[in-house]
């Protein structure tokens, strides 16, 4: 059976209820939008990509290769890349067509994107760091490198070990390249030289880029069934998120994703700890991976170094959100399901109490350890920055379970009326909290942009803030009367 005219018939069938005028409002508003908002921010994104001159070395520019060509690696496979529309999955995956003609819009359009993003990141790449006039052949070079990751990531889509190793070895290439930025931040390398490759080497690249891509249309048909219907599972659930505005739904996503393919094996925790602080102490303990990025990551504050003083001060705030958030799902799972909370006998006061235990643990570790890199790469002046990041644990913790708490968005705000047309309060309210209690640690961004030496009255002044903050919010958002956790947080 041809799939194209099932297509068409799909097609029409479904747009029958609209008018051509409908239509092409439509099209009209998409095209007018898009020139609008490029137009606002065309002369910044031009400046990031293509600068005056070259500012970076060669060192910043081979770890922006590694860490560009290995987030792409890695956007491919947790995307798929293979996948259909939901209609094609109910009804077209298992009918006798073409599976070839039924995935090949997919493969094109991965192809499509795949190049022009690395095209885009080559250019950028190169307009950062390398000598002018580039050539042509370079953003070629780049956009056929984009080609080869995507077959990389379609044979990985079958499935195999090998490709699990292959992921893993790619996200240590994404650390080496964070952590070649870190270095070049502090103690510099020179700059890149004049040799690009030549047309020779352009065409021995798109031919066998060519010939690859052949090969993987002739092998669509052997991707697995169950492979294509999780990666449209992801594409329909990013789209329904994007759609609603409604993040919290991609969130629930990537819970479920992580722990359906675990093993999971418990050991016996100390019976004094809180029952949910253990419990949160187990999910942290079973994530070594992402403890592992927490601590690598805790140097990247150090790319800041050269850059306005105040920007400082918040990336450490945001990041010890981030760590803090590592165990905070649970936070939902209690707002979702308060029947275990009364099994246990706790309220909802007791609850949220013990479920900051570990995010203030860990975010005050974080923290504590950004401030340290950062003093030791004489980053900041003399003073006991590390204990000054360890009073923003408090801080970050509850930030994180603010968030985690946001739940759905509220849809029935009203709306308000702009230059630009309507904007929805609710999406808009949704995305700050949680960012907003980040002001507790204004103190902290205040030193740190000041520049001056650190005094541990400072020190004392934001760990009161912290703590006091942290206890309004817990007062405020809780009442030991009730379990449940979904009011206003």
């Amino acid at each position: 059976m041809a799939v194209t005219p099932l297509r068409r018939w799909i097609r029409r069938t479904q747009a029958a209820h609209l008018e051509r005028g409908e239509r092409f409002g439509t099209f009209y508003v998409v095209v007018l939008s898009i020139l609008i908002l490029g137009s606002m921010i065309w002369s910044r994104v031009r400046g990031l990509v293509w600068p005056s001159a070259p500012d970076i070395s060669a060192l910043a520019a081979g770890s922006l290769t590694a860490i560009l060509g290995g987030g792409l690696y890695l956007a491919l496979r947790r995307l798929g890349p293979l996948a259909v529309s939901r209609p094609a999955a109910s009804w077209l995956l298992t009918a006798p067509i073409s599976r070839r003609r039924l995935l090949w819009p997919s493969l094109a359009l991965c192809a499509t994107l795949a190049m022009l993003a690395a095209a885009v990141a080559t250019l950028a790449i190169l307009g950062h760091a390398g000598p002018r006039p580039i050539p042509v052949a370079m953003i070629v070079i780049g956009a056929l490198g984009g080609v080869a990751l995507l077959l990389i990531t379609l044979a990985a889509q079958s499935g195999g070990w090998l490709f699990t190793v292959l992921d893993n070895g790619v996200a240590l290439l994404v650390a080496a390249g964070l952590a070649g930025l870190v270095v070049d931040a502090a103690v510099g390398a020179p700059r890149l030289g004049g040799y690009f490759p030549g047309p020779p080497v352009v065409l021995v690249l798109g031919a066998v880029t060519l010939a690859g891509l052949l090969t993987a249309v002739r092998d669509l048909g052997r991707t697995p069934d169950h492979r294509i219907l999780d990666a449209s599972r992801i594409a329909g659930t990013l789209a329904d998120s994007a759609f609603g505005v409604e993040p919290t739904w991609v969130a629930d996503m990537i819970e479920r994703r992580y722990w359906s393919h675990r093993k999971l094996r418990s050991a016996a925790l100390n019976p004094r700890l809180p029952v949910l602080a253990a419990q949160d102490l187990r999910l942290a303990l079973r994530r070594p991976r992402r403890l592992l990025w927490l601590l690598l990551a805790t140097a990247l504050p150090a790319l800041l170094s050269h850059a306005p003083a105040g920007l400082l001060g918040p990336a450490v705030l945001i990041g010890a959100l981030l760590a803090a958030g590592t165990t905070t799902a649970t936070t939902r799972t209690d707002a979702a399901n308060p029947v275990l909370l009364r099994l246990l006998g706790l309220n909802s006061r007791e609850a949220l109490t013990q479920r900051l235990l570990v995010p203030t643990v860990l975010a005050a570790v974080w923290a504590g350890l950004a401030l340290g890199v950062l003093t030791f790469l004489d980053a900041l002046p003399a003073g006991p920055w590390w204990a000054l990041g360890v009073t923003l644990g408090p801080i970050g913790a509850v930030a994180a379970i603010r968030r985690a708490r946001v739940g759905f968005v509220d849809n029935s705000l009203l709306p308000l009326d702009t230059p630009m047309g309507t904007v929805s309060t609710g999406p808009a309210l949704a995305s700050v909290v949680g960012y907003d209690l980040l002001l507790l640690g204004l103190p902290a961004v205040i030193m740190i942009a000041t520049g001056g030496r650190l005094p541990w009255v400072g020190v004392l002044v934001q760990a009161g803030v912290a703590v006091l903050g942290a206890r309004f919010y817990l007062v405020g958002s809780t009442d030991p009367a009730r379990v449940d956790l979904t009011r206003p947080a």
